[in-house]
């Protein structure tokens, strides 16, 4: 019987099926098929002999360089009146730099930052009808343990009318407004968990909103940056 083989494919780890020179938001992608499709066809795979499919998503959303990224939450601190004082201007600080900072994303080469915004579910039920996961691993469930309020983006709208998927025109993708669903914190840690009934009771309301949404099960969940700190289902 032939030894199985594990083929991983992946742009940046970040937001690849986004970076797809088929599928993704051309221009601003790179030079290969970064999906299911690219490993079947650069490696001569058999699709029969495929087995099992993993989708890798972080909790939130990141990506590196150019291009839209509709739930990105900007590094700015803009006060909404001008005389507000210094502890408003703290408040109103983007989550981004949060995520940033506590998810470590950082270009491991370059040192450059990653954008950083809420989970897409939009993107990430569009790479589960283009790749066919068969189950979901998401990772950095940890980074969201201090977030009171998590937000997710479950639609996007175009000139305040729904759009039925993620948009193939770039020129419309710009123009979207996201429609997020907003889901209690859990104010809690989650860090090295081994079972899913450790972690706490709103993570895991989290996790089961994701795989409810996207119709796809999340088996594995990563919560720290241990090889063993991974939660199987």
């Amino acid at each position: 019987m032939p030894a199985s083989i594990l083929v991983t494919r992946s742009s940046t780890g970040s937001n690849a099926l986004m970076l797809d020179i088929d599928y993704g938001t051309y221009p601003f992608v790179t030079s290969s098929p970064t999906g299911l499709g690219g490993a079947i066809d650069g490696l001569s795979l058999s699709p029969r002999n495929i087995k099992e499919v993993i989708g890798v998503v972080k909790a939130y959303t990141t990506r590196v360089g150019g291009g839209p990224f509709p739930s990105e939450q900007l590094n700015v601190c803009t006060p909404i009146n001008p005389r507000c004082c210094p502890a408003m201007l703290i408040l109103l600080q983007a989550d981004g730099e949060k995520l940033q900072k506590l998810g470590r994303e950082f270009g491991v080469t370059t040192g450059r930052k990653r954008r950083c915004g809420w989970l897409d579910l939009v993107v990430l039920k569009y790479s589960c009808a283009i790749n066919h996961y068969t189950s979901l691993n998401l990772t950095k469930l940890d980074i969201l343990d201090t977030f009171p309020t998590i937000k997710v983006a479950v639609a996007y709208k175009l000139d305040g009318k729904p759009l039925e998927s993620f948009p193939a025109d770039l020129s419309i993708l710009e123009r979207c407004e996201v429609v997020y669903e907003e889901l209690p914190g859990w104010e809690a840690s989650s860090a090295g968990a081994k079972a899913f009934t450790d972690l706490p009771a709103n993570a895991r309301k989290y996790v089961e909103f994701v795989e409810e949404f996207v119709g796809v099960k999340v088996k594995y969940i990563g919560t720290g940056v241990a090889r063993e700190a991974m939660i199987v289902r």
